[in-house]
């Protein structure tokens, strides 16, 4: 028998595990009204980044591309875009972007709204319309195959590659064998084990896709004079046990399971495939979650050795502890303690199915520990960031 989830159907098919009215921000200096109207609002969420202006070619495309996926997000009820008014990026181009999706979708610009106190007011007023209709939204049962499930790891440890991620693999087969769709990223930890997944592509395309994105942040590296080893592992991975990248990768790698990789996708860009995805994306973890959410995910798994209390504005992320020690000495922080396959009171299995059901609770409204505590946190890759 097929699982299902409580969700909210979407105008455009898709479906979301929350409803929220996002406040987004085109640009920085429209971060602070986008803030404030949030703020007078219960029901919405802000998202403020640090871009949007003195951008141009493909690294302004790509931050666009982002806030325009995150606004078309199926976890988004409705938008409001709030724009400074002379941006690179403006509050139109986006909103005509978010559109497509058919939701309910407003702008405000604050040079044309009388400055920061009008704009708030404004905002505020559109923003309590708004929430007033989202709230009337019920949930539907819903197939998981309209699910798209963003992985994720940081401050990984010794235990990473032995419990938490080879289990949230063994949740992430489950998934997609129900039809649903997973979202392995931040390629910087595929390195030394890009050879592997290639093997698993589907097609000689993807494979050499795949092969393409580590060639890529590698070479980008070394332009610069930079060696990424020197970053990666991290001072905190390696004060957890883990020694070399290749070692890092072979257990980040585990976290998305093991099934065929149908697609090979560029940072925020569109999923067209169901199944096991590749997302090149950096290492990361807020602005790789980024790039999986404007994607359309509408959940994150997210195993931790080290201990990392990040969340995201507008998907539930689910923590899951590699080690027993720091599940207890973060207790607040962590949804799930992976730790017992190395205590030895579980299998990877049992832990693994419980991350399963967790993802479906979650998915059908279940707060986790970083919705609760209000982590929202999110950033924005840059390709060119002096120009």
């Amino acid at each position: 028998m097929k699982k299902t989830f409580l969700g909210y159907k979407r105008a455009d098919g898709t479906v979301g595990t929350r409803n929220h009215v996002l406040i987004l921000s085109s640009v920085v200096c429209a971060s602070h009204v986008a803030k404030r109207i949030s703020e007078e609002m219960q029901g919405t969420v802000a998202l403020v980044h640090e871009h949007g202006c003195a951008q141009n070619g493909e690294d302004k495309e790509q931050t666009k591309r982002v806030l325009v996926g995150i606004g078309k997000n199926p976890n988004v009820y409705a938008v409001l875009v709030v724009g400074l008014g002379c941006e690179t990026i403006s509050a139109d181009e986006i909103a005509e972007g978010i559109s497509e999706s058919g939701k309910p979708l407003k702008t405000l610009i604050i040079q044309e709204s009388g400055g920061t106190l009008e704009s708030i007011s404004k905002g505020a007023k559109i923003a309590r319309e708004m929430v007033d209709y989202a709230s009337r939204l019920k949930r539907e049962e819903i197939s998981l195959d309209s699910l798209i499930l963003a992985t994720q790891c940081g401050g990984s440890d010794a235990g990473s590659g032995i419990s938490a991620n080879p289990a949230s693999g063994y949740a992430c087969d489950l998934l997609v064998k129900e039809g649903g769709t997973v979202i392995l990223a931040e390629t910087t930890e595929m390195i030394g084990a890009e050879h592997l997944l290639a093997e698993r592509a589907v097609n000689d395309e993807v494979a050499k896709q795949i092969l393409w994105f580590v060639q890529r942040v590698e070479d980008s590296a070394k332009s610069i004079g930079v060696d990424i080893r020197l970053a990666n592992p991290a001072p905190g991975n390696i004060k957890g046990g883990i020694t070399t990248l290749e070692e890092k990768s072979l257990g980040a790698v585990a976290k998305a399971g093991t099934t065929t990789i149908n697609e090979a996708v560029e940072y925020g860009a569109k999923i067209t495939k169901k199944g096991l995805v590749i997302m090149d994306s950096p290492g990361q973890d807020t602005s790789s979650v980024a790039a999986e959410l404007a994607s359309g995910a509408q959940i994150v798994t997210f195993t931790t050795g080290r201990g990392s209390p990040t969340g995201s504005p507008i998907a539930p992320v689910i923590k899951i502890a590699t080690n027993s020690l720091m599940y207890s000495r973060m207790f607040d922080n962590m949804d799930i303690n992976a730790g017992t396959i190395i205590d030895g009171t579980e299998t990877l299995e049992e832990v693994g199915n419980r991350i399963f059901e967790e993802i479906i609770e979650v998915a059908s409204g279940k707060l986790t520990k970083s919705e609760i505590l209000g982590h929202r946190e999110i950033s924005i890759d840059r390709l060119n960031p002096f120009f």
